[in-house]
């Protein structure tokens, strides 16, 4: 089990130095991006949807900030497998139990990352996570597979 402290000053959260480590028992590990750009709110997906293209319909303004670079401090929350959430729910969204309230975050898989809404599932620790369809497309994984991600949050 580990045990991750927030510490209320983020100019410590890379500090790796001997006496950090000794003193908090722990490492912060953390990973470089940039300021999470606000994402719009994507619209239900029509009655009549069919396909996977119908399904997600965020805009291109909202896949284009998911993928955008960002450069602040994040937090590495771990990994989870996600399976496909409900295609019925617009947006770019992880929920897990990695989150106990909704936060600004990070995922990659595969080399591709993403910046994402973290919402929290409500399920017991290491019980996997649901992504949404338009995060799927976008880190182009499988829709019927069970990708691992590695999530990170925003301080």
């Amino acid at each position: 089990m580990r045990i991750v402290f927030i510490l209320p000053f983020a100019a410590l959260a890379g500090c790796t130095t001997p006496a950090f480590q000794e003193f908090f028992g722990v490492v912060p590990e953390a990973s470089i991006v940039a300021p999470i750009p606000a994402v719009g709110v994507a619209p239900p997906p029509p009655e009549n949807a069919t396909t996977v293209a119908d399904f997600d319909t965020t805009s291109q303004a909202d896949r284009d900030a998911a993928v955008s670079a960002i450069a602040v401090v994040q937090t590495r929350l771990g990994t989870t497998i996600a399976s496909l959430g409900s295609p019925t729910e617009p947006g770019i969204w992880l929920k897990t139990p990695l989150v106990t309230t909704l936060a600004a975050g990070r995922v990659e898989y595969q080399g591709n990352a993403i910046n994402i809404e973290l919402r929290p599932s409500g399920g017991a620790a290491g019980s996997g996570s649901q992504i949404s369809l338009a995060a799927m497309r976008l880190l182009e994984a499988p829709l019927t597979g069970l990708p691992e991600l590695t999530v990170f949050a925003a301080p």
